[in-house]
This record gives structure tokens, sequence and C-alpha cells, in this order.
């Protein structure tokens, strides 16, 4: 349970326990229950838009949902996001890029893609029937964790040392099976239209990871933030399009 605890409090706002014993090895055997933890914050918000649908219009129920993943998550992978950004739209070399998504300035590049997430989050979510918008806020976070987890466990690490570092070295061979395995069982349940969904997000999700190693000659812990961003913007855009 300690590196589910782990987990829990390096991704979510969220304490249970109280832990000051960080190891590099600890993140890396966490990583395994990412999934979970995205179970967790689905559950948060599903449950918010069960209870607030009821009183409010869909543009309120919306902002107040975003509002709340990112205090949930401390803005973790958004923050993420715009590090990602900045570096990699600077159009400067691999090195320089790097340093830029070290910088704790944000640019005009990472504003814009912060802003742009949050509008088509907003529109997505005012957009997606009310039937199928607490399933879709429950398995969002499962797929954003589950494109990140496999995205650790699949691509090198850009830099020499960091705390993306630890979950790169440690997550170990099994991981992104068992992490599978908890993703599948809280998805599956939801049908097989969802799951297909679910799975063709976080393709995109890991595509995207693809993308953002070649560029930058690996992964960071900012990209990973931005895998998991796009991987539940594009669960969203699957219930809108096609989920009936």
């Amino acid at each position: 349970m300690k590196d589910f605890f782990t987990a829990l409090q390096f991704l979510t706002r969220i304490r249970v326990v109280t832990e000051h014993d960080w190891s590099p090895a600890g993140f890396g055997r966490s990583v395994k229950y990412f999934t979970l933890i995205g179970a967790v914050i689905g559950f948060v918000l599903s449950g918010l838009c069960y209870l607030l649908s009821p009183f409010l219009p869909s543009h309120a129920l919306a902002v107040i949902i975003i509002l709340t993943e990112v205090v949930l998550t401390g803005g973790l992978h958004c923050d993420g996001l715009m590090d990602t950004a900045d570096g990699v739209f600077s159009g400067r070399s691999r090195e320089r890029m790097l340093e830029i998504m070290k910088d704790s300035r944000v640019g005009a590049n990472g504003v814009v893609a912060f802003v742009l997430l949050i509008l088509l989050k907003y529109s997505f979510i005012v957009d997606m029937p009310q039937a199928m918008l607490m399933t879709a806020l429950f398995v969002m976070p499962v797929a954003g964790r589950l494109a990140m987890v496999i995205s650790i466990t699949s691509f090198p690490y850009a830099r020499p040392d960091g705390i993306g570092k630890a979950f790169a070295q440690f997550a170990g061979r099994t991981t992104v099976v068992i992490a599978t395995v908890f993703a599948l069982a809280v998805v599956a349940p939801f049908g097989l239209e969802v799951l297909l969904s679910v799975g063709g997000a976080v393709l995109a999700g890991v595509l995207s990871a693809r993308y953002l190693a070649g560029v930058l000659g690996g992964l960071t812990g900012d990209t990973y933030g931005a895998v998991t961003e796009f991987a539940e913007l594009t669960t969203l855009l699957a219930f809108v399009l096609w989920i009936k």
C-alpha cells in the first residue's frame, strides 16, 4: 500500500498518510498504480457531476469540473503541457529545448497550449450528452494515466536526472502489464464502445509521446504531463464523436 500512497500523493493533492521517506525506487514502484489513481480522480469528477448536474447549467458545470481536476492534481499535468509547448515549439536545438522546459517561467507557447486545452475540454464537456458525461469523466483520467505509464516504460528519459528519471529507471518490466490490468478492470464494465474509445485515446497519447521523444531524444517529467493531458482530451473527443 505504501507505493499506492506514493502515487496518490504525487499525482494528486489527496493526503491520506504523511510520507517523508521518498526514494527513487519507491517512485518507480508506484507507477503501476497510476491508473488506479486515475480512477480515484475520475470517481471524484463523475461524483461531482452527479451531484451538481440537476442544479447547474452545462456551462457552469463544465467550469467547475475542469477547476476541480486542476485543483485535485495541483495543475501538475497542465504545467508539464505548458513547459513542453514552450520547449518543443521554440524552434531551438534539442539541448536548448530541454533548457527552456526547465525554466520556471511560462512563455507564449505554453500559455496558448494551456488556453486551448481548457477551451477544448470545456467545449467537449458542454457538448456531450448528459447521459454519457459521468462515464466520460470517470474513464478520462484512467486513459490519461495509462498513456503516461506506457510512455514511462517505453521511451528513454531525456535528462540525466530528475523525478521522471526515477519513474523510468525503477518502474520495472511488469509495470505496464499491471497498470493495464487495473485500467481494464475499471473501464471494461462500461462496455465495448467505452473500452475502444479509451484504447484509442491511449494510442493517441502514446503516439504523441513517440513524437516528443523523437524531437527531444527521449521524454521528461514535463512530457509525461503533456501526454496525459492529450490522452484525456482525446477521450472526451471520442465520447463526443462516437459514443451514442
